[in-house]
């Protein structure tokens, strides 16, 4: 059973934040609600800098070295979202023993895909170009399906792949063919299919949304480094996650997956508050730490 935390959390969200989304006439409506942090979460404990040209948070990792470094991709549904938003989230994988840095890659509608395709692969180049510690990658819902889409860009480039990445909530089929995208539209404490569709037009401008880049579900994925995938139950992008986890170990990935009960989607933002949140980024902090 979801603990209290999720519960009110998950009211919260239904009773606050989804009617406004629901009723939102343009992403950039959408966006203001999207980004209305509650006081409750913490900023990231971070500067400005650049990796790449790309603007960003570098986090350093609590002691003397990192054990690995990460670079983190935002969610967002590609047209909201900052780095500034995911304080919770940046400063426990910094406080894990990663160096941490989390670009503010360009949002649609005035940046359509594939620019934050672009902006992950010069951030991530630039950071692998570095010496230092390992490389991992992490990213949640818009971002997790940009982590997805990055990997399967660098393998196709023959260029450097992570040692392994994490996955929340990724949003990986911007068709939205999935079962759960209908049978979890009212238990999904945030979004509906409206708001999939608002900001899959925004970033597609146009492209079919089954361009492997941009809905990674579609992308080949042999080749990918191992991934550990965690969604909820109850989400619209349950089967982005149970899907991707399918493929992936079909094409000979070493994937695993964990479903949450009772969670809203992006419940890793509520580290403070909620055991799950926490649960579930020490699970992800552990499997990235045993594979560098």
């Amino acid at each position: 059973m979801a603990s209290l935390a999720a519960r009110i959390l998950g009211l919260y969200l239904r009773k606050r934040v989804k009617p406004r989304l629901a009723k939102a006439p343009s992403p950039q409506e959408a966006a203001r609600a999207l980004d209305a942090r509650p006081p409750f979460f913490p900023a990231p404990l971070g500067v400005a800098t650049r990796r790449g040209g790309v603007e960003g948070l570098l986090l350093p990792a609590k002691g003397a070295a990192p054990r690995a470094r990460l670079l983190y991709l935002h969610g967002g549904a590609y047209f909201a979202g900052a780095p500034s938003l995911y304080g919770p989230v940046l400063n426990f994988f910094a406080r894990a023993g990663f160096e941490v840095f989390a670009p503010a890659y360009r949002l649609a509608p005035l940046h359509p895909f594939p620019a934050a395709l672009d902006d992950a692969r010069a951030a991530f180049d630039a950071l692998c170009a570095q010496e230092g510690a390992p490389f991992v990658l992490a990213g949640d819902s818009a971002g997790g399906g940009l982590a997805l889409a990055l990997m399967a860009a660098q393998r196709d480039a023959g260029r450097p792949l992570p040692k392994a990445a994490a996955l929340f909530s990724p949003w990986t089929d911007l068709a939205a063919t999935g079962a759960s995208a209908r049978e979890n539209e009212a238990r999904d404490a945030l979004f509906t299919r409206l708001m999939l569709r608002v900001g899959a037009r925004a970033y597609l401008a146009g492209q079919n949304a089954k361009t492997p880049l941009a809905s990674p579900l579609y992308a080949a994925l042999h080749g990918l480094p191992p991934l550990v995938v965690h969604a909820s139950e109850d989400e619209l992008l349950r089967d982005d996650a149970t899907r991707l986890v399918e493929r992936g170990r079909e094409a000979g990935v070493a994937a695993a997956l964990r479903l949450w009960p009772g969670v809203p989607h992006g419940w890793q933002l509520a580290a403070p508050l909620m055991r799950e949140a926490r649960e579930s980024l020490d699970a992800a902090a552990a499997f990235l730490l045993e594979r560098v």
